[in-house]
């Protein structure tokens, strides 16, 4: 939901999990061509914009101890549109953080597409969703998914985005444990041309357009959970605790360490919840369901 009054703009920026996240190969530009079945999820940030006289780009950040320099996505993101749309006027930007830190969530990714999107409509700037995307892959290969959101094929590095149908509707546990991964550390580790497995994702895709929740859970996979469970035990645990509680199937998120479990009963995935919040207490756990992107921010 987004709200315009009086000068100030407000966007949410909500977090992704992968569903299905495939690696095809390492390119000769150090970046790697991936197949992934990207969706939004119920758990956001919120972000204010409001022009201010100052120029330049003020960032303040809520919930959470990080930069609010130039180094910030969200801070890079803005002086990019800001530019683009040669506008002179500075920018207030306020910061709410929910999505939990290095959790393989995009929740960068989503606070930078949605200070795209906020600061399009607060200058009027105009740019079509297409012209948003070509801005945001500068920055990030998530930027571009992160625009719409929704159910999405994500192809090339990320930025070849194809809808898809949305899946049935059901119930979802969100583990994120109190360790952080470094996106590079895994991708570097990653053995793209012998990976002992690849995700079915044309058959998830198949799924999903037939509505079959059993379709989807029965061909989730991460390839990236060669390198991050054998360096973080705990993400298997977490795994095989959902499963033996109840959830339908689980997986790593991204680079992770997020595990989400899917169940169909909104009492399994409390359950799963609760049980995970008393073993590990320092982590960060959700009860939450898919979010259907830019369509229900309208």
């Amino acid at each position: 939901m987004r709200e315009h009054k009086f000068g100030m703009i407000k966007e949410k920026a909500y977090a992704k999990i992968n569903l299905g996240l495939d690696v095809l190969r390492r390119r000769a530009d150090g970046y790697h061509e991936v197949e992934m079945i990207m969706q939004t999820v119920d758990i956001c940030d919120d972000l204010t914009f409001e022009k201010s006289d100052a120029q330049g780009v003020h960032l303040t950040i809520e919930g959470a101890d990080l930069p609010a320099d130039g180094d910030n996505l969200i801070c890079r993101a803005a002086a990019l549109i800001l530019e683009a749309g040669t506008v002179t006027e500075g920018v207030r930007i306020t910061l709410q953080k929910r999505i939990p830190i290095a959790a393989g969530m995009a929740g960068g990714s989503a606070d930078a597409a949605a200070t795209l999107r906020g600061l399009n409509r607060l200058f009027g700037l105009g740019y079509s969703m297409q012209e948003l995307r070509e801005l945001g892959v500068r920055l990030g290969a998530d930027i571009p998914y992160c625009i719409e959101g929704g159910t999405m094929l994500s192809e090339g590095i990320g930025e070849i985005l194809t809808p898809l149908s949305s899946p049935p509707a059901c119930h979802l546990v969100v583990v994120k444990p109190d360790i952080n991964v470094s996106t590079a550390f895994v991708y570097g580790n990653l053995k793209a041309d012998s990976l002992p497995f690849h995700p079915d994702i044309d058959g998830m895709a198949e799924a999903l357009s037939q509505g079959s929740l059993k379709g989807i859970t029965d061909r989730m996979g991460n390839v990236l959970e060669t390198v991050t469970e054998k360096a973080y035990p705990i993400i298997t645990d977490i795994k095989e605790r959902m499963r033996n509680l109840g959830a339908e199937n689980a997986l790593m998120s991204g680079s992770g360490p997020t595990v989400f479990g899917i169940c169909k009963e909104k009492e399994t995935a409390e359950r799963i919840a609760a049980d995970i919040r008393k073993r590990d207490p320092s982590g960060a756990v959700f009860v939450t369901a898919f979010h259907g992107g830019a369509q229900e921010r309208l």
